[in-house]
């Protein structure tokens, strides 16, 4: 008599299947994860507002690592799971926060395992892989969707021991229900605010923090301040402007923790706050905004614009310069350059000279041979316009060189 099936251990490496099995599912991946996507969302509809909301990334990460490291133990059962795990982890803790059981955060997972089963069974078909090989991946999947809640409960239990209390509870709630998308119904936001004994501000600031955040920041906060201090991408949602008394309370809290503070909006525009607070952290990383101890948004607001999409600048920039496409690259830079700080300052010939460390004849000459060239462009207004945001963008890239190619 057959001995009953054994469920694994977490962490125990997957019976085992064929490698090649994983290279022919890998292919699959992108578009299973966007129809695990879908369906999750739609039987389960409060995801669906997780995604559309400030951690939107790092979900769908989790998402992509939770089928991917499948995948990749089927070809190497010894691999790693270190980033899958810290972010079903934080799934778990996201779920004690926002007041619910594990149940619709495991239900998930099986109908992602479900998905995943199906799209096998289709890869086998396809090529006439054995019944039993499927049924053999069948029973990896779910045992390792068990493996899934287990570390997930992880989170969730954190949470849980920590005793957080109702009220902070609701206020992380709050804050993620005020920064998703779209807004919800005044009735149910009122009600929540009212329960989380917070009210609701007009308008309010959003600060992005440099991770991780330490736990410390919390105990010099004011008590109507929401914070994030946990995730990926930290951040705090004060109400209302920042005054004098909110800017020292800050200094003291963050005591040195980076961070960049995002415009004053109405609350219904919260998004757009952290959303342009981490676009400012990004380019301090990208070396294009100068770092500090705290950064405010609004001293870099024409940066932010001008490189809000750089695809699309790029190709303003191809086709606004494209008389010159066919001059040698060196010539065309010197060129490109010439025409930013001349069409930018609108200085005479000698002061851009100076900028350029040039002679005044050498910039009035280039500026001869750009007007041959571009002729219109440099009079007309929508292309001058045109020209100088994509040359500024240009230039906060460094990246002048390009222009032409």
């Amino acid at each position: 008599m057959p001995s009953p099936a054994r469920t694994p251990e977490v962490g125990e490496p997957l019976d085992p299947l064929p490698i090649g099995f994983a290279a022919l599912m890998r292919p699959e991946l992108p578009s299973l994860v966007k129809e695990i996507r879908t369906e999750v969302t739609r039987a389960y509809p409060v995801y669906g507002r997780l995604l559309d909301g400030p951690d939107a990334d790092t979900i769908r990460q989790g998402v992509e690592q939770a089928i991917t490291a499948f995948v990749d133990r089927v070809a190497e059962p010894d691999k790693p799971s270190t980033l899958r795990d810290t972010l079903l982890r934080r799934f778990g803790r996201v779920e004690a926060y926002e007041g619910r059981d594990l149940e619709s955060l495991q239900g998930a997972f099986r109908l992602g395992a479900r998905i995943a089963l199906r799209r096998a069974q289709s890869v086998g078909r396809q090529y006439s892989l054995s019944p039993t090989l499927i049924l053999a991946f069948a029973d990896a999947l779910f045992a390792y969707v068990e493996e899934l809640a287990e570390v997930s409960r992880e989170g969730y239990s954190e949470v849980q021991a920590r005793g957080t209390s109702e009220v902070t509870m609701l206020r992380r709630q709050l804050l993620h229900l005020i920064l998703g998308a779209p807004p919800l119904p005044q009735p149910t936001v009122t009600d929540l605010c009212e329960a989380a004994a917070w009210p609701l501000p007009a308008e309010c600031t959003l600060i992005a923090l440099r991770s991780p955040a330490p736990d410390s920041i919390e105990a010099d906060l004011a008590d109507d301040v929401l914070t994030e201090l946990d995730a990926p991408h930290p951040h705090l949602l004060v109400p209302g402007p920042l005054t004098s008394e909110r800017l020292a309370m800050l200094g003291l809290a963050l005591n040195g923790t980076r961070a960049v503070i995002g415009l004053t909006l109405p609350t219904a525009q919260a998004a757009d706050s952290l959303r342009w607070s981490r676009r400012v952290l990004q380019l301090i990383d990208d070396g294009i905004v100068p770092d500090a101890p705290v950064v405010r948004c609004e001293d870099h607001l024409t940066t932010l614009w001008l490189l809000s999409d750089p695809p699309l600048v790029h190709q303003v920039a191809a086709r606004e310069l494209a008389p010159l496409a066919g001059m040698p690259a060196s010539r065309r830079e010197r060129l490109v350059e010439t025409l930013r700080v001349h069409i930018s300052t609108r200085a005479p010939a000698e002061q851009v000279g100076d900028m350029l460390g040039v002679h005044a004849q050498t910039v009035r000459y280039r500026l001869r041979g750009l007007d041959a060239r571009l002729g219109d462009r440099l009079t007309d207004p929508d292309h001058r316009f045109a020209l100088e945001a994509a040359l500024r963008s240009l230039h906060l890239q460094d990246d002048t060189g390009t222009t032409g190619s």
